[in-house]
């Protein structure tokens, strides 16, 4: 049977090994501390009625058997040196039967479980949930289920406001933790505190723990009587090595060719001489950036104690020295003595020496590469004067007769006239071939500017003087001609209009009978003058007044149309705003970045514009391209008071307060990919300066490349390309 099978293994296994006297002793000192067990036969005869159905036992019954089975099949199978354990393991499981015929097992099945020492065992966690992810629970108002399948709800968050007033008036409240697995706030204990501040200076948690124990010699060398080893010295220790010999030949070999070196002991650094010439020095010739010191220059004859008469100054030359600034003044004044005796000390010889180990100890000298570049190839490549013509170089003709500063010129569409306003209050229509004064007008009032009708069969003068503008008719052209001007120029009377809570309009037409005009009184006076060539022909017929719906940001110092669409540029101390006028929006605002913009011209294409600073500076926009200036000339010193494009050529030109017009070659290409090419060509003068102003206004002739200038000098000038 099973029983007898493994009593017989396990006394032939007893019979191989008989147990030592320590095996002796540990199996006394275990069976008095351990509960009797029972003998041998009584297990054999539990082994034999374990398979009776009759026979009733319980579950530690089984798993005893199990253990003695399984350390039977260890018997068989392992050496006569394992006996003793498996002896072991039998006592072990006989050890766990209890005196009274019970055993762990069965204890646990009936409910008198072993109570544990742990602390984490006393308070259940209240998250049920496991190791389930704390996110899938975030939108839900539970936390697990307990026992009963019921849902454990979470803790109600408490306003931000009130926590955050009562952990202040809470002491403790540093104490306190939130857990976030349990939904819960737990207060650390003092021991607890402790513990996690050693952890914090990386020492043990426990504050018993000795991290450095002493050591303890396990091998005790009083009672040793005989050494670890007692066998006798061998002889190879007294008889010298011959692969040593070898050894040390071939080092004494290598040295002697040379192969093995030694270094040399560094010498300590000397002092140094700071008046020795130390340009040839081995040592400073491995730097490669090192300079020698300057010499200084040997004494002349003008140092000499007895100089020639022409080296000693006389009284009057020293006194102007005196007046010399210090850095001019020489340094050493050479006087005569009549024997070496009499030489007096040298004043300035300490400080000079001083100075001189200065220049030596702090200012470092290196070599420094420099560049060799042709300062020509630094600047872009332009083309040059000579591929750009023609433009205006010369002055051709003077036009000579108004009293006062010519503010105002402007040019007619044809070219072949001009009208100019002063500030001696007349306006004058000139012939430009000839230079002759056509007719002149008396405004009684400084004419600010002067604009020409854009269409060549229509001679109308647009003129600002304060607060009005004037419609002139300059009695130019056919019959036919002036019968259409007299139509356009004619204005019915003012109505008087009995309503009070109308609002009077803003501008008004009011025929003028001393100039056979029009007369446009506003509301504030009239800085400038633009036309318009679709609209011009529209507004004059119908004598109205369109009020522009838009709101300026900042004051208003130039305007102008564009040259083929109903866009409207308003240029301010600041910006330039685009208007479009059929739709009534803000098209693109243009950041000019100057201090105060004085005038503003737009490009024939109306895709580009210049804008004219006080400051004297130009901006050039690419309105496709960016906001912001493309290009930003400095070409004045003072204030630039107009700037203006030539319709044909690709020109522009700009006149200031230093009595200077400068033209440009402005080309802007078909092709979106090329920049416009701005290239400086001539700086016109002739103008004289009269109280700070210079040029005020410039005009290029509509077809030929002629530039007209008008200067606080009263006179208007005509450049030309010849």
């Amino acid at each position: 049977m099973k029983g007898q099978g493994r009593k017989s293994t396990t006394s032939q296994s007893r019979e191989v090994k008989k147990p030592t006297e320590m095996d002796q002793k540990d199996e006394a000192i275990v069976n008095q501390q351990e509960a009797p067990v029972p003998s041998d036969s009584e297990e054999d005869s539990d082994y034999e009625y374990s398979g009776d159905s009759d026979y009733d036992y319980d579950s530690s019954d089984s798993l005893d058997y199990q253990s003695e089975s399984a350390g039977s099949g260890e018997l068989e199978e392992n050496d006569d040196d394992n006996s003793g354990d498996s002896e072991g393991a039998e006592s072990q499981d006989e050890d766990a039967v209890n005196p009274d015929g019970g055993s762990e097992g069965s204890d646990l099945h009936q409910g008198g479980g072993v109570e544990s020492d742990s602390s984490e065992d006393e308070v259940a966690p209240r998250n049920t949930i496991g190791e389930v992810p704390l996110k899938w629970y975030a939108d839900e108002p539970h936390i697990g289920y307990d026992i009963t399948g019921k849902k454990i709800k979470k803790k109600e968050k408490a306003d931000k406001l009130d926590s955050f007033l009562k952990n202040v008036d809470d002491s403790k409240n540093w104490r306190k933790i939130y857990d976030e697995y349990n939904d819960e706030v737990v207060e650390l204990t003092k021991d607890e505190i402790k513990m996690v501040r050693r952890l914090i200076k990386n020492g043990a948690p426990h504050a018993d723990f000795d991290p450095h124990p002493t050591y303890v010699d396990w091998f005790k060398w009083d009672d040793a009587k005989h050494p670890l080893s007692n066998a006798p010295e061998p002889k190879r220790r007294f008889i010298p090595s011959k692969w040593e010999a070898k050894k040390v030949v071939q080092y004494v070999r290598a040295i002697r060719k040379g192969l093995i070196t030694f270094d040399k002991p560094k010498e300590a650094d000397g002092p140094y001489l700071l008046w020795e010439d130390d340009s040839g020095l081995a040592e400073k010739e491995k730097h490669l950036t090192y300079i020698p010191a300057p010499k200084q220059k040997l004494p002349g004859h003008d140092e000499s104690y007895n100089p020639p008469l022409e080296y000693i100054p006389t009284q009057e030359e020293i006194n102007s020295y005196q007046l010399m600034f210090e850095e001019d003044r020489p340094k050493f004044i050479p006087k005569s003595f009549g024997s070496m005796r009499s030489i007096p000390a040298y004043e300035n010889a300490m400080k000079e020496a001083f100075e001189r180990c200065l220049d030596l100890y702090l200012c470092p000298r290196i070599r420094k590469k420099r560049l060799n570049i042709d300062p020509e190839s630094l600047k872009p490549k332009l083309p040059s004067k000579k591929e750009l013509k023609p433009y205006p170089v010369t002055c051709y003709i003077e036009f000579k007769g108004h009293e006062g500063a010519v503010t105002s010129i402007s040019i007619e569409a044809s070219g072949q006239w001009m009208a100019s306003g002063s500030s001696d209050g007349t306006v004058r229509v000139w012939e430009v071939e000839t230079g002759r004064c056509l007719r002149r007008w008396e405004v009684g009032e400084p004419v600010s500017c002067v604009a020409w009708n854009p269409l060549s069969d229509i001679h109308i003068l647009a003129v600002s003087a304060g607060q009005d503008v004037l419609l002139l008719n300059t009695c130019l052209g056919d019959e036919e001609e002036q019968k259409r001007i007299k139509e356009l120029l004619w204005a019915e009377p003012p109505k008087t209009s009995d309503d009070a809570g109308t609002k009077a309009p803003s501008v008004s037409w009011v025929k003028d009978d001393e100039h056979e005009g029009i007369r446009l009184k506003h509301l504030k006076a009239v800085t400038s003058v633009e036309w318009h060539r679709k609209v011009l022909i529209h507004q004059l017929s119908k004598k109205a007044t369109q009020k522009l719906p838009f709101k300026l940001r900042g004051i208003a110092v130039r305007s102008t149309f564009h040259p083929s669409r109903s866009i409207f540029f308003i240029c301010t101390q600041k910006s330039v705003r685009v208007y479009d006028l059929l739709k009534s929006k803000l098209i693109k605002k243009l950041d000019t970045g100057l201090k105060e913009a004085s005038s503003i011209a737009v490009h024939p294409g109306g895709d580009n514009l210049i804008v004219g600073s006080k400051e004297g500076k130009l901006c050039w926009f690419d309105m496709d391209l960016s906001s912001k200036p493309y290009k930003i000339l400095k070409c004045h010193p003072k204030d630039i008071n107009n700037v203006v494009f030539h319709r044909s050529y690709p020109l522009f030109a700009t006149c200031s307060d230093d009595g200077t017009a400068y033209v440009f070659h402005g080309m802007v290409y078909s092709d979106l990919n090329k920049n416009p090419l701005i290239v400086p060509l001539e700086i016109l003068r002739g103008h004289a300066n009269s109280n700070g102003k210079g040029m005020l206004d410039c005009k290029f002739h509509p077809r030929q490349p002629w530039l007209f200038t008008a200067g606080a000098d009263k006179l208007i000038k005509l450049y030309c390309h010849h």
